[in-house]
C-alpha cells in the first residue's frame, strides 16, 4: 500500500467510524457498589457505628466484634461487619468535619440500607463540669455549618436532634453498665481550628468569647460531624444518636495523647454496642 492509498483508507475509516460500546464483565458488580465504601450489598449490616478514625474503626472490630470480615479500604478509611451478641453490626470509619461524614452517611443509607447509626467520636469540653474522658450524648447539635440553610434556603432554622429512642435507650443502657454520661447540646464546627476562645476573634466583643456565649447557653462541648448526623438521617427517616468521649478540656487546657484517642475510650463503645442492637 502506497502513502496515498493509506490516506484515502484513513479519511475513509474517520468519516464511517461508529463507537460501539464495550461491555464490562464487572458491571453488575460495580453497579451493587458505592464510590467510597466500594461494598457489596449485604456486606454491610444496618446498624452502624461511625468513628472518625480508621485505627479506631479497627480496634472496634477487633477487641469487640466476632466473626469480623473487612469489607472496604479504599482511601484508607477502614469499614468492618461482624456480630456482637450475636447481631450483625458495622463499623464505618467516616474521616473528620461535616463534608467527609456525609459522603459516607450518603453511601451507608442509600446505597446499603443503614437504619440505625451511632456516631462514635471525639469531643472538646467546654465547661467547668466536663473533665476529660467524660462520656457525652448528644441531645442535640448546634451548628456554625451552612448545610441547613443550603438544605432549607433561610426558611427555617431545623433543629438537628438525636432519635429520641436511640437517646433513651442509650440512657439506660450506661445506668445499667454504671457508666456516667452527660446528655446535652453540643457545637459542631466546620474548623477545627477557629478563634472561637478569642476576645478579638470571629463573634468575639471584646470582652468575651465566642465560646463564653456558647457555655451560657449549655453548649457542653465542640466536634465536628453531629450536625450532618442528625440531617442526614432526619431526611432519610432513620436513626441516629452521636456519643462522645472528652478528648481535649478547653477550660483546663488538657488533652488526651493520640494513642488514646485511637485505642482507648472503651466506655462509649460499650453503650453504643448495647444501645445499637436494641
Amino acid at each position: 500500500m502506497n502513502r496515498r492509498e493509506f490516506l484515502k483508507l484513513a479519511a475513509f475509516t474517520a468519516a464511517n467510524f461508529v463507537l460501539i460500546p464495550v461491555q464490562h464483565t464487572l458491571a453488575k458488580e460495580t453497579d451493587s457498589m458505592s464510590i467510597h465504601i466500594a461494598a457489596k450489598v449485604g456486606e454491610v449490616a444496618e446498624r452502624v457505628l461511625l468513628p472518625g478514625d480508621p485505627v479506631r474503626a479497627k480496634n472496634i472490630a477487633e477487641n469487640f466484634l466476632t466473626d469480623v470480615h473487612q469489607y472496604t479500604a479504599v482511601r484508607n478509611i477502614l469499614g468492618f461487619t461482624g456480630k456482637y451478641k450475636g447481631v450483625p453490626v458495622s463499623v464505618q470509619a467516616t474521616g473528620m468535619g461535616i463534608p467527609s461524614i456525609s459522603i459516607y452517611l450518603h453511601e451507608l443509607i442509600e446505597s446499603y440500607g443503614a437504619k440505625k447509626l451511632i456516631r462514635v467520636g471525639t469531643c472538646g469540653g467546654m465547661n467547668e463540669n466536663i473533665r476529660l474522658r467524660d462520656v457525652l450524648i448528644a441531645q442535640g447539635s448546634s451548628t456554625d455549618s451552612s448545610i441547613v440553610h443550603q438544605v432549607f434556603g433561610g426558611g427555617v432554622n431545623f433543629s438537628l436532634l438525636a432519635d429520641f429512642d436511640l437517646l433513651r435507650t442509650a440512657v439506660n443502657v450506661a445506668e445499667s453498665l454504671k457508666l456516667p454520661v452527660k446528655v446535652g447540646n453540643v457545637i459542631c464546627t466546620d474548623l477545627f481550628y477557629n478563634d472561637y476562645d478569642d476576645v478579638n476573634g470571629t463573634f468575639g466583643d471584646g470582652k468575651r468569647t465566642f465560646n463564653d456565649k456558647l457555655r451560657k447557653h449549655g453548649i457542653l462541648a465542640v466536634e465536628m460531624e453531629s450536625a450532618a448526623l442528625y440531617l442526614h438521617a432526619a431526611a432519610a427517616n432513620v436513626q441516629a444518636l452521636a456519643i462522645f468521649t472528652v478528648s481535649d478540656d478547653l477550660w483546663r487546657g488538657e488533652r488526651c495523647t493520640t494513642e488514646e484517642r485511637q485505642s482507648s475510650f472503651n466506655d462509649m463503645i460499650k453503650i453504643a454496642l448495647e444501645t445499637v442492637i436494641q
